[in-house]
């Protein structure tokens, strides 16, 4: 087979299972017969590298590190949204909507994942910028970075002249709770939310740490299209579904009642979701009717953010234990009696060190109000001290290490405890981390 034939089989292979994968989640391949074809695709670049072109996936890798991060106008304003904290400010928000249209109108009711919103222009098909939000207009060109995430598509069926949509940069609970697994062992300081640790991997100056980080993108809006016309949110969103964008799961509902209604059912499926969401967006369906309304100086008129509150429940702490990582360092833990918070079962919460716990006032048997911090999470909010039972006890870390038995040390000038022992980081490394 011709070199340059072999190269368009393997480019169409390996885009269309990154489409199946990452946007359908129905890979027709498994990751070893991926990474094998994808090789075979590098030795081919590498030896032709008059080949490469801008969409084949060697190209998602991250190129070199980036000095710093040039401006970006945007085409179309990225606006903000006004927000909405009850149903009465949504139902008045729907009652202005008939007034000023003298109709009943369609919305579009979807879930506002609190991650990073970003512009992705592409020109002839082709993707040639990202960047940022910003302040709305003009934004970071954050190109290389956002080459990374595999659900974008970087070549579109359709080859229009210029195309501009919006999305969602977001860091996955899955991801999330893996990075911080790995930092929490390792006596590091944690992420702090999804979102924080989606806009500061975004915003690397090293594209190849960014492509580690994994990040993930919800498209929610068309913002320009060159040589297409649409009469509704709906039409844009299934024509984008159909270039093979992963598309934010969407609504057409009208009336109150039923948009009332979605916004619970969408609050009570949160953790059904992969990524973290704050609460949800109601927009005009109707693409005519959005332009009549137009916006204010701050946000458009046809939309608001319903923003949900932190979910809080109360719990009882069964017991403290120590877990110690691969690294040596000793966090301790707490055992909680299960709780539902966000659509999953708690069972535990960390505690961080000798100094949260101090802190706190925690102590095994006690009553404590828990969530989850970024909706991901387990903390303790604080301890019910009018429900303190009497023989609630206090925690003091231990002396010496509870897996080897090894004198322990505090680290200087900080709060982290490590084991002295040599087996523990020697036992840890196997994968076997323990709780004591």
């Amino acid at each position: 087979m011709d070199y340059r034939e072999e190269i368009r089989e393997l480019r169409e292979k390996l885009n269309e299972n990154s489409y199946l994968y990452y946007v359908l989640d129905a890979p027709v391949m498994d990751d070893h017969e991926y990474d094998l074809l994808n090789r075979r695709l590098e030795e081919l670049e590498a030896e032709h590298p008059e080949e490469i072109t801008p969409d084949s996936p060697t190209q998602r890798v991250g190129g070199e590190l980036l000095g710093g991060f040039e401006k970006y106008t945007h085409e179309v304003p990225l606006e903000s949204l006004r927000d909405v904290f009850n149903m009465q400010e949504t139902g008045e928000f729907c009652l202005d909507m008939e007034k000023e249209l003298n109709l009943s109108p369609e919305y579009s009711i979807e879930p506002k994942v609190d991650g990073l919103s970003v512009a992705l222009e592409y020109r002839d098909g082709l993707f040639y910028k990202g960047a940022t939000r910003g302040d709305g207009r003009v934004g970071e060109d954050v190109t290389e970075n956002l080459k990374t995430i595999r659900a974008i598509p970087m070549k579109l069926p359709d080859k229009l002249p210029r195309l501009i949509v919006r999305g969602e940069v977001y860091m996955s609970r899955s991801v999330f709770e893996e990075i911080n697994a790995d930092l929490e062992l390792e006596g590091k300081k944690l992420l702090k939310n999804p979102r924080n640790a989606a806009a500061g991997s975004l915003r690397q100056k090293d594209p190849k740490l960014a492509a580690k980080r994994k990040l993930d993108i919800e498209i929610f809006n068309l913002q320009y299209a060159e040589g297409i016309e649409f009469q509704t949110h709906d039409e844009t969103l299934k024509y984008l579904a159909s270039q093979k964008f992963k598309i934010m799961p969407y609504k057409i509902l009208k009336g109150y009642e039923n948009i009332k209604n979605e916004i619970e059912r969408i609050n009570n499926s949160r953790g059904e979701y992969g990524f973290d969401i704050d609460g949800a967006v109601i927009k005009l369906n109707d693409l005519k009717q959005r332009e009549l309304l137009g916006s204010t100086a701050k946000f458009p008129k046809w939309a608001v953010a319903f923003k949900y509150p932190p979910e809080e429940k109360e719990s009882r702490v069964k017991n403290i234990v120590i877990q110690v990582g691969r690294t040596g360092v000793l966090t301790p833990k707490a055992e909680l009696e299960p709780v539902l918070l966000a659509g999953t079962t708690v069972t535990s919460a960390t505690l961080h060190n000798q100094d949260y716990i101090i802190e706190k006032d925690v102590r095994i048997g006690d009553y404590v109000i828990v969530r989850k911090a970024g909706e991901i999470i387990p903390e303790i909010v604080k301890v019910e001290l009018e429900k303190r039972p009497d023989d609630a006890k206090s925690y003091i870390f231990p002396e010496v290490c509870p897996v080897c038995g090894a004198p322990v040390r505090r680290d200087e000038g900080g709060a982290a405890v490590y084991c002295t022992g040599a087996e523990c980081p020697d036992f840890s490394d196997k994968g076997n981390d323990r709780e004591i």
